[in-house]
């Protein structure tokens, strides 16, 4: 399994000379195994994804939506493969609390006046699918994903990839109760070789964030050390952390849990 990240940020993209280290594009992970790739939700960073996929034969792509907040999806209507014949893309995610389907929200992002290029224009062969959050799926033989429900505003849905005893979990937007244990995040990152978790704000930042959806990198030390993480990395840095915040965090968080790493756009991971 080769990782890869391509936007790092919540909330909305942040480019500027203050966030040249970790990026500024918001939420795109990477995944490739088995000849597919997975692609885990569609910030601003899966354009440049895109541009690194033009002139490639891409193969099966499965796009991993965590939900339709923008910062997650903001980069759908950019994104290259969507509008190049041959092409096999299928979109999934969870059906949450929203009464409309994947297909449906995304024509709407995707139209006047928010948008003028119509979801009709993708010329990829290209296909919805929603699923219950909390199931279990395989997208193609050997490739399994566990999903959980987050909590976050609205809801999320949380993913765990395995391939050939290997396993990345993905778990952005999702906020934790002080004191509690989440298991459904428990369960995503029992025993995983590398995790990907919320790490919005600090614990000194979280109590004016209450409510927001977001965690803390303190939290996902905790919980890694709980569940056996093998590598953590730090994701959904809030837009105001620059980079030498990020600097500081990082050290504190390895000081912490040895191995720990914050996410930045390029890095690649190879389990």
């Amino acid at each position: 399994m080769v990782v890869k990240v391509w936007g790092a940020r919540g909330s909305v993209p942040c480019p500027g000379p203050r966030t040249v280290k970790y990026g500024g594009n918001t939420s795109c992970v990477e995944v490739r195994c088995a000849g597919h790739r997975i692609v885990l939700d569609g910030g601003t960073g899966i354009r440049e994804l895109g541009h690194a996929m033009s002139g490639e034969p891409s193969g099966p792509v499965d796009v991993l939506l965590t939900h339709f907040h923008l910062d997650h999806i903001a980069g759908l209507p950019f994104w290259g493969p969507a509008y190049t014949p041959g092409n096999s893309i299928v979109f999934r995610a969870a059906r949450l609390q929203q009464t409309f389907g994947l297909r449906e929200i995304l024509h709407k992002m995707m139209s006047p006046p928010l948008f003028p290029i119509p979801l009709d224009e993708f010329r990829a062969d290209v296909r919805f699918e929603d699923f219950a959050s909390g199931t279990s799926f395989d997208l193609a033989p050997g490739i399994r994903v566990d999903t959980r429900p987050l909590n976050h505003p609205g809801g999320a849905c949380g993913y765990r990839i395995s391939h050939g005893g290997r396993s990345v979990a993905y778990v952005t937007d999702t906020e934790h109760v002080a004191g509690q244990d989440d298991q459904n995040v428990l369960d995503l990152m029992r025993g995983a070789d590398l995790v990907f978790y919320d790490s919005t704000y600090t614990e000194q930042e979280l109590p004016c964030h209450l409510g927001w959806g977001h965690s803390t990198w303190e939290e996902a030390v905790r919980l890694s050390d709980i569940a056996g993480v093998g590598t953590l990395v730090l994701f959904h840095h809030d837009p105001k952390h620059e980079d030498a915040d990020l600097d500081r965090i990082g050290d504190l968080a390895a000081e912490a849990r040895p191995g720990t790493l914050v996410a930045r756009e390029g890095v690649e991971f190879s389990l």
